[in-house]
């Protein structure tokens, strides 16, 4: 069998090399590499492996010679075990080699949630692929994967990846979630339900924000918000943007895990279990950024357009309304509004924040639906600061 065969593109030199490499055949193969090399005169060298079986130290020495001589040299297409291999050699720190991916298709299957960077597809009955919406999300894959084992580690139930594949120009993780059904499923469909869910979805939430970590170990969110704001100059009023700033400033770090993306569609009930998907927004700060993110999914972002709600989030506007309000009166334990209005009114100078930046970048202010969102976001901006010296609020005296 011929071990290695070749074709050129451009100025990129594809080698394929078929079945394994070991001490037997290491000196052929990379002399043939060579000379091939030679004849061409091309640097810029990949290594197709789709077909490579196995590999071994001598072999893998042929790679790092390659890797020290051609900058650009690159292995694709490496099936899992082969990459196992790579990776536990530290190859993978070293060069840049990229598994062979599985190709799912989402076609006809249930969108079952939605984060703020990707969709979740039941792909059957047992698993389900999260889609991202950047086509190179591996380093967000691994992210995430990462991130969600730090937070079932510290007891926060949550679903952890077992593969990544090809989902058509994009990448999907994907999870094992038999029977899952998302919060927003059963609103929509249990309507008894509806008390039950606000308990365990609250219950849920306390959970992420008494939740520590060392510092370091997760964003702070702060940062994030800082970049929004930043993003406003010469959008908003100077003084409503220099007081956003310092009120920015004023918050203190705080190391409690925040979800950053925690709605309906993304608490799932699986197995008499409810558990929390789509990590990659997990962040530290206080509690006030989680609920500003939290208002904009359930209202905010359909404030001025109610039937957009349920294609993003699978339940109507005035479900949505009940179930906000009844969250906030459970987490507080409280059910007096001025107390829940003052809350909102610090969490809401985010959330418009974020909705006007949102709508500007998207171009959609030029829209007569963004135009009327971006005014009526801004003027409940400016008022919501003109009243407010402090995001923070001390969660231990809003309760009754």
């Amino acid at each position: 069998m011929k071990e290695i065969s070749y074709e050129i593109d451009n100025e990129r030199i594809y080698f394929r090399i078929v079945g394994k490499v070991d001490s037997n055949n290491a000196k052929e193969v990379e002399d043939e590499i060579k000379t091939i090399i030679d004849e061409t005169s091309k640097n810029n060298i990949i290594i197709d492996a789709k077909k490579l079986e196995y590999i071994s130290s001598a072999g893998l020495r042929i790679f790092l010679r390659l890797k020290k001589d051609y900058d650009n040299f690159k292995v694709i297409n490496v099936s899992s075990d082969v990459y196992e291999i790579f990776n536990m050699t530290g190859f993978t720190q070293i060069m840049t080699i990229e598994k062979a991916y599985r190709v799912v298709s989402v076609d006809g299957c249930e969108e079952i949630g939605r984060g703020a960077n990707g969709k979740v597809y039941r792909i059957d009955q047992d698993n389900v692929v999260k889609v991202y919406n950047n086509p190179d999300a591996l380093d967000e894959i691994k992210n995430e994967r990462e991130v969600a084992k730090k937070a079932l580690v510290l007891g926060i139930p949550t679903a952890i990846s077992y593969d990544v594949v090809k989902v058509g120009e994009s990448y999907g993780s994907v999870f094992e979630l038999l029977n899952a059904k998302s919060f927003s499923q059963i609103l929509d469909s249990e309507k008894d339900k509806m008390d039950w869910c606000v308990d365990e979805y609250t219950k849920l939430l306390k959970v992420i924000h008494g939740t520590q970590v060392a510092e370091g170990e997760l964003p702070d969110i702060r940062e994030s918000v800082k970049d929004w704001i930043a993003f406003l100059e010469g959008y908003i009023p100077k003084e409503a943007f220099i007081k956003l700033n310092k009120l920015i400033e004023d918050v203190p770090y705080d190391n409690h895990i925040i979800h950053g993306d925690y709605h309906t569609k993304n608490v799932e009930y699986v197995d008499g279990e409810v558990m929390i998907i789509d990590m990659d927004t997990l962040s530290v700060g206080h509690p006030v950024f989680e609920f500003a993110m939290m208002y904009n999914a359930f209202l905010g972002y359909n404030e001025y357009n109610h039937s957009a709600l349920k294609p993003f989030l699978g339940i109507d506007y005035e479900t949505s309304e009940i179930f906000w309000n009844k969250v906030l009166a459970a987490y507080f334990e409280t059910t007096d509004s001025n107390k829940l209005n003052e809350v909102m009114q610090k969490a809401n100078i985010i959330s418009y924040v974020r909705m006007i930046r949102k709508r500007i970048r998207q171009n959609l202010h030029t829209t007569d639906l963004g135009r009327v969102e971006v005014e009526g976001w801004t003027k409940k901006l400016i008022d919501c600061l003109d009243n407010t010296e402090s995001l923070l609020f001390d969660i231990d005296l809003i309760k009754d």
